[in-house]
């Protein structure tokens, strides 16, 4: 585990010279480190098995394949469970490629599903196995309620998964931060830190 680390901040140093512009970094930064505080936005569960930990490999406009993105990567063998981070509906899904690797050209390979919450916003699960999503376009699902498999399809170096949300503001989708349930509490997920899913009090 530690080689992978080690080999995980290599590519992000050699990453180094592609810093992402988007205005939001800043702010996403700030957040991570506690250095602002907000507590009006919407607690996610972490998107995997409850009692189970996993390594965020990538953080919010990280400088490997994240500088304009504000996403998060778990790393996840093949075949590990997914589970809803929040309530509600299906409106895309895709399990038939079996297909993926470095290169952009398998973008397009990529398995996932995009579930619509009832505030308008949306969360996406990506690089999920060939026929690992559980779920239809139109249904919908609950928070913790087991979605699909991870997996390594579409542009992707590694098995992981790739968990983003995005919100439309005046007709223009734009991807946000987000914070999840953790064992200390809400947190903005920190790159190259685990995280242990905890069940949210009833």
């Amino acid at each position: 585990m530690k080689k992978m680390i080690a080999a995980i901040i290599l590519m992000v140093a050699f990453a180094s010279c592609s810093v992402s512009k988007d205005p939001q970094r800043k702010t996403a930064r700030l957040l991570q480190k506690g250095k602002i505080k907000e507590d009006t936005s919407w607690v996610y569960h972490l998107p995997y098995k409850e009692g189970t930990s996993h390594l965020v490999i990538q953080g919010y406009f990280s400088r490997f394949s994240h500088k304009n993105r504000a996403a998060i990567d778990f790393k996840m063998r093949k075949g590990t469970e997914v589970y809803a981070a929040r309530d509600g509906v299906v409106i895309r899904m895709v399990k038939h490629n079996n297909k993926g690797g470095w290169n952009r050209k398998y973008r397009q390979y990529a398995n996932m599903i995009v579930i619509q919450h009832s505030d308008g916003t949306r969360a996406g699960y990506w690089h999920l196995k060939q026929d690992g999503a559980f779920v239809n376009v139109g249904d919908t699902v609950r928070t913790g309620e087991l979605i699909g498999l991870s997996g390594k399809t579409g542009y992707s170096a590694t098995p992981h998964l790739h968990f983003m949300v995005w919100k439309n503001t005046n007709g223009n989708w734009q991807q946000v931060p987000t914070r999840f349930l953790t064992k200390k509490g809400a947190k903005y997920l920190r790159p190259l830190r685990w995280y242990r899913n905890k069940q949210a009090p009833e």
